[in-house]
């Protein structure tokens, strides 16, 4: 690769790692981030570009090929496969598209080299296999699936330490070769690590919207105030309502005074006395005065039947019949009597058959 290039080179893939870095800072809904984002997803299509021209990686080639410098710019499919995903984006489809084409050629330039481990080969054929229903946990047991977990978190916490002791002395990786590799293999790892992490995810949230109901289609009147606006129709006088405010009225020629020099109105008007509703509006309780007396409430609730008649000490008194009504008095004779035969046939106690001392 010729110098010029690869200054070139070298310089975008830092800028982009360092905008990356700092968007770590920044809230993923704020203009900055997406601002950062962007910056950083082009810097590294940039870097893609000069990377494919000058033939940087070969499929002829073997690991050993590649300069101790280059290994680092095998990652960059895999910063862009990270970088897409976090998009703000209404075809949400899309973005997981390109992203999981990104972690593709990443992957596949690994294995083109053969620096994948063992086991990220494995799976990477079994990606390879079925990309829409790729997971880490392939296993139904639960105890399996913990365990898996637990396996890969320990992997991913000795990678971090790992590339944390060989970065702690940036000053001897200029003059030691083995050294340098050694970090940019370390990095590989990691990042081999978290793809399939970000491929389980994105075959996940595939499945998500392929479930999700359908999109409803526009309201009707949506689309009618969208032609209105598109036609212009709809402006600063433009009102829905039948009585158009007081400040349109003025603004189409409507002020002015109201009567004439002789005393003539020049336009309707209402007589109000202002002073008065001004007063009544300032001088009032700040609560809402009732409307009826009590009695009037009262009575109110009586004819609709919300108040009950009848009960307490009153209902105990006995009603004195009038002597001379002799057909009332006849009734509560033969009441009486009815009430006597009854308590001669049922006497006190005479129903409690089954609990007698």
């Amino acid at each position: 690769m010729a110098e010029s290039e690869d200054v070139n080179i070298r310089t975008l893939f830092t800028r982009a790692k360092d905008l990356r870095k700092q968007l770590e800072s920044l809230q993923s809904t704020s203009q900055l981030y997406q601002e950062n984002l962007q910056n950083a997803i082009a810097a590294l299509e940039e870097c893609r570009k000069i990377a494919d021209s000058v033939s940087l990686f070969s499929p002829n080639e073997t690991e050993e090929d590649i300069t101790s410098r280059d290994l680092q710019y095998l990652s960059i499919d895999y910063f862009l496969g990270d970088l897409i995903v976090k998009k703000i984006a209404v075809d949400r489809t899309r973005l997981l598209q390109n992203s999981r084409e990104a972690y593709e050629r990443y992957l596949g330039l690994l294995d083109t080299y053969r620096i994948l481990s063992r086991s990220d080969k494995k799976l990477y054929d079994r990606y390879l296999e079925n990309r829409n229903a790729f997971t880490l946990l392939a296993s139904s047991d639960m105890s399996k699936r913990r365990e898996i977990k637990i396996t890969r978190f320990k992997q991913e916490t000795d990678l971090k330490q790992k590339l944390e002791y060989l970065s702690q002395n940036p000053s001897a990786l200029e003059n030691d070769d083995s050294a340098l590799r050694a970090l940019y293999h370390a990095e590989l790892s990691l990042y081999t690590h978290q793809t399939f992490y970000a491929l389980d995810f994105i075959a996940q949230e595939f499945k998500m919207i392929a479930s999700a109901p359908p999109t409803p289609p526009p309201d009707p009147s949506a689309l009618e105030r969208d032609y209105r606006s598109r036609t212009g129709m709809i402006t600063d006088l433009y009102s829905s309502r039948l009585d158009p405010p007081i400040s349109q009225l003025l603004r189409n020629g409507n002020a002015g005074p109201i009567l004439s020099k002789e005393g003539k109105p020049l336009k309707p008007f209402t007589l109000l006395d202002n002073r008065q509703i001004i007063r009544d509006g300032v001088f009032r309780p700040d609560h809402s005065l009732p409307t009826m007396t009590i009695e009037e409430y009262l009575a109110e609730e009586k004819r609709r039947g919300g108040i009950i008649e009848g009960g307490g000490e009153k209902s105990g008194i006995q009603p004195v019949v009038n002597e001379d009504d002799f057909d009332a008095a006849d009734k509560e004779t033969m009441k009486a009597r009815s009430w006597d035969e009854f308590k001669e046939d049922n006497p006190k106690g005479s129903g409690n058959t089954l609990n007698r001392g």
